[in-house]
């Protein structure tokens, strides 16, 4: 691989427990189809190695995954370790348990006691001894409940060296208290950007307050999701992405990483034309007007 340029460094930097990563990052789900939930159309595996080979010349050097990230040809966490190692030493390759698919693409949520399973196919895949950080991320059914049982789990295989350091995700506040009284949390992983409730902005200024870091996703998506960005956005996104020069996604991104020092980001794609325009988003600084007025707008409009 090339020297790397640093474009991700253009952010400055934040802190998973020990480890530190540049606040661009790179979310692997998109690499493996356009369509990486229902086996959609697969792409090119050596386009998906190359953009992943790429982004670390550009300075990224946290990159999120799962293993339940595949397509009928390939899988992201083989793409990674395939395209990366070895890994660099200052590489965070961030993971989440507790989804998982069969062979055949259908959903599973598992029992506390088959999470071991799960962090074991993480690594397997992804050819390593321990992983960074493993989210427990928590199914749409479960957002009101406890998540002790789960999350405890997660903590025993720290304790037993297979991870590092433990987030969560999807979750509400009273879950991030309930995890953080059974082990050490490095970050929360929930979908967040324009148009975000007052309950997920109430979260992400909690995680500031409590110096964890707060990873967004489906930052540029929005309404999309899994999907992707809709075919046309709010007009006040697209007047303040004239004035700049910049695509809506960068707009997306750059209003993001402005919420706060401990906000990263993780966009996906499996372009390296899109790599490079993401990865620019860091050096957009928006005006306190435009913040305002891109804040201002409600989830239906954005």
């Amino acid at each position: 691989m090339s020297p790397r340029t640093n474009t991700a460094a253009a952010t400055a930097t934040w802190q998973l427990g020990d480890l530190t990563v540049n606040r661009i990052g790179f979310g692997a789900m998109r690499l493996t189809g356009t369509a990486p939930f229902d086996r959609g159309m697969p792409r090119d595996s050596d386009r998906s190695i190359g953009v992943l080979r790429r982004a670390i010349e550009l300075g990224v050097n946290h990159v999120d995954t799962a293993a339940f990230y595949f397509s009928a040809t390939c899988s992201a966490n083989e793409l990674i370790n395939r395209a990366l190692t070895p890994y660099p030493e200052d590489l965070v390759i961030t993971t989440k348990v507790w989804p998982n698919r069969d062979p055949s693409g259908e959903w599973w949520w598992a029992a506390p006691e088959q999470l071991r399973g799960q962090v074991e196919e993480n690594l397997r895949q992804l050819g390593r001894d321990h992983l960074d950080v493993v989210n427990l991320r928590v199914p749409p059914s479960r957002r009101t409940g406890s998540i002790g049982e789960h999350f405890g789990a997660l903590a025993k295989l720290r304790d037993a060296g297979l991870i590092r350091h433990l987030g969560v995700s999807n979750v509400t506040s009273e879950q991030l208290t309930e995890a953080r009284t059974i082990a050490p949390v490095v970050c929360v992983q929930n979908p967040y950007g324009i148009g975000a409730s007052s309950e997920d902005r109430a979260l992400l200024r909690l995680c500031g307050e409590l110096g964890l870091a707060f990873v967004p996703f489906f930052a540029i998506a929005g309404r999309g999701r899994e999907a992707g960005p809709a075919a046309s956005d709010s007009e006040v996104v697209y007047a303040v992405a004239r004035a700049h020069g910049a695509s809506v996604a960068q707009v997306r991104l750059a209003w993001t990483l402005q919420q706060g020092p401990h906000v990263l980001a993780i966009p996906g794609t499996g372009d390296p034309d899109h790599l490079a325009q993401n990865m620019a988003a860091g050096a957009l600084r928006l005006s306190k007007e435009e913040m305002a007025r891109l804040t201002s707008l409600r989830p239906a409009d954005a």
